[in-house]
C-alpha cells in the first residue's frame, strides 16, 4: 500500500532575520538622523565608509565603492572602464537580466557568449568572438565560476578588459582567489537573496586608481569623495572631476550599519549555504535521467541554490516535472520557457538586444531546473526537497522513459 507523499511546507523566498548587533546598529544610525552617507562629523568614519574599509579588506581589494544596488555597480563599472554608446560588450548568454540591462542602460550593445553544461561561459565561443569588443562582462550566473585563469588568459590576449558580476559569488573563489580579483572591477548585489541582505544595495572592488575615481564620482560624490572609505588620490580625481556626470547612486548609512555585522559572518553563512547544497546534491545524484552538475576542485563555491539538468527531455516532461514538485511545495524554475517568469529568461526573451540564434546554449537551457536554498532550510529539510526531487523526476521517467531518454 503507498503512503501518503512527503510535502515540503517551508518558503523559498524566506531569509533569515538580520542579526541582532545589525538591527542595533541600524538603530543608532535611525536615532542620529545622519543617513546621509556624506552627514558626518567632521572627522567621523560614517558606517558607508567604514563598509567600504572592511569589504576592501575581506576580498583582498585596493579600494571599494557602495552603491545602491548591484545593478548601479554593474552600470557604474561600465562606463569607469570608458564603454560608451554603440560599443559592443560580451557577456553570458545565460544569465539574469539586470547584466544586459546594464549594457542596454548605458547605450552599448550586449554580444552573448554560449554557456556550457557546467552553466558557465563557453570559453571556446568566449575565444572566438574576443575581437568582436573590448570589454567582457562576465556573470558568474548561480554561483558558477569558469576557469579564470584560461578566461583570464583569452582576455588578457585580446586586450579585453573584464568586469565581473558577481551577485552569485560573493565568498567564492578560483584557486583560493576571491571571486571579482580576476578582473579590473569586481561588482556585487546585497539584494534581499544575495549572500548579504540589505535589501537593495551594491558594492564595487578595484585596485585601479582612475577607476575608482570615476566609480566614486558616477555615484554622486560631489566634491566629497574624500569622505570614502577607501580613496584614490587626489591626482585620479584631478580631470575626471570636470568630465564624468554625477548619476546619483549612493549607499546610505542605515544600510551599510546592518550590512556590515553580516559582512564579519559571511565566512561562516557561505559554509552553511555550500552545506545545504551538498545534501540536496547527493540526494539527487543517481536519479535516472539527471545531470548533476560536478564542481572543479579549483572552485570554492557558496551553494545558495543549486540547478541540476534533464538533458534533452521534451519540454512537457520538464514543465510535468517542475508541476509535480510545486505540489508537494518544492518550487522549481525552468530557463527553458519561451516566456520570461519571475526573475527568469532568456537571452532572446530581451528584445532590446540583438541575438544571434546560439544552439548549444539553448539545449542547456531547456534542461537547467534551478532552485533557492535559504539558510532558513536545516539540513534535513534539504534531503527532504531532495528526496521530493528524485521522486518526481523518476514518476515522469518512468511513465515515459522512451520520450525521455537522450537520442
Amino acid at each position: 500500500m503507498t503512503g501518503t507523499p512527503e510535502i515540503f511546507t517551508g518558503s523559498f523566498t524566506r531569509q533569515e532575520p538580520i542579526p541582532e548587533d545589525a538591527i542595533d546598529a541600524a538603530i543608532a544610525v535611525m536615532r542620529s538622523g545622519r543617513l546621509h552617507r556624506y552627514n558626518v562629523a567632521a572627522d567621523e568614519i560614517g558606517e558607508v565608509a567604514a563598509l567600504e574599509q572592511e569589504f576592501a579588506a575581506y576580498t583582498g581589494a585596493k579600494y571599494a565603492l557602495a552603491v545602491a544596488s548591484g545593478g548601479y555597480a554593474l552600470g557604474a563599472a561600465l562606463r569607469a572602464v570608458g564603454v560608451e554608446p554603440g560599443d559592443r560588450v560580451l557577456t553570458n548568454a545565460f544569465t539574469l537580466a539586470p547584466v544586459p540591462g546594464a549594457i542596454a542602460g548605458v547605450g552599448a550593445v550586449p554580444v552573448f557568449v554560449g554557456v556550457t553544461g557546467a552553466l558557465t561561459i563557453d570559453l571556446d565561443d568566449l575565444a572566438a568572438k574576443a575581437g568582436q569588443a573590448r570589454v567582457l562582462m562576465l556573470s558568474h550566473m548561480r554561483g558558477h565560476l569558469a576557469n579564470m585563469d584560461r578566461l583570464m588568459q583569452i582576455c588578457d590576449a585580446a586586450g579585453i578588459t573584464v568586469i565581473e558580476d558577481c551577485a552569485h559569488t560573493m565568498g567564492a573563489a578560483w584557486r583560493g582567489r576571491k571571486s571579482g580579483r580576476d578582473g579590473r572591477i569586481g561588482c556585487y548585489s546585497v539584494q534581499s537573496y544575495k549572500h548579504l541582505n540589505a535589501g537593495e544595495g551594491g558594492l564595487l572592488i578595484t585596485d585601479d586608481d582612475e577607476v575608482m575615481a570615476r566609480a566614486i564620482l558616477l555615484s554622486g560624490s560631489y566634491m566629497l569623495y574624500g569622505r570614502h572609505g577607501t580613496v584614490p588620490p587626489d591626482a585620479a580625481f584631478e580631470h575626471a572631476k570636470y568630465d564624468v556626470p554625477n548619476i546619483s547612486g549612493r549607499m546610505d548609512n542605515l544600510r551599510a550599519a546592518i550590512l556590515r555585522p553580516q559582512l564579519a559572518r559571511l565566512d561562516a553563512q557561505c559554509a552553511a549555504w555550500t552545506e545545504r547544497y551538498r545534501t540536496v546534491e547527493a540526494g539527487l545524484r543517481g536519479t535516472a535521467g539527471v545531470t548533476v552538475i560536478e564542481r572543479p576542485d579549483e572552485e570554492s563555491f557558496v551553494g545558495s541554490s543549486i540547478q541540476f539538468l534533464l538533458m534533452d527531455w521534451p519540454d512537457a516532461a520538464v514543465t510535468e516535472v517542475v508541476a509535480r514538485c510545486a505540489r508537494r511545495g518544492v518550487q522549481l524554475k525552468w530557463f527553458g520557457g519561451t516566456e520570461p517568469e519571475g526573475y527568469t529568461s532568456r537571452y532572446d526573451s530581451w528584445r532590446y538586444v540583438p541575438a544571434a540564434p546560439l544552439p548549444a546554449t539553448d539545449r542547456v537551457l531547456r534542461a537547467t531546473l534551478d532552485m533557492r536554498l535559504p539558510l532558513t532550510f536545516t539540513l534535513e529539510d534539504c534531503a527532504l526537497i531532495a528526496r521530493i526531487i528524485r521522486a518526481e523526476v523518476g514518476a515522469v521517467w518512468q511513465a515515459g522513459a522512451a520520450d525521455v531518454t537522450p537520442a
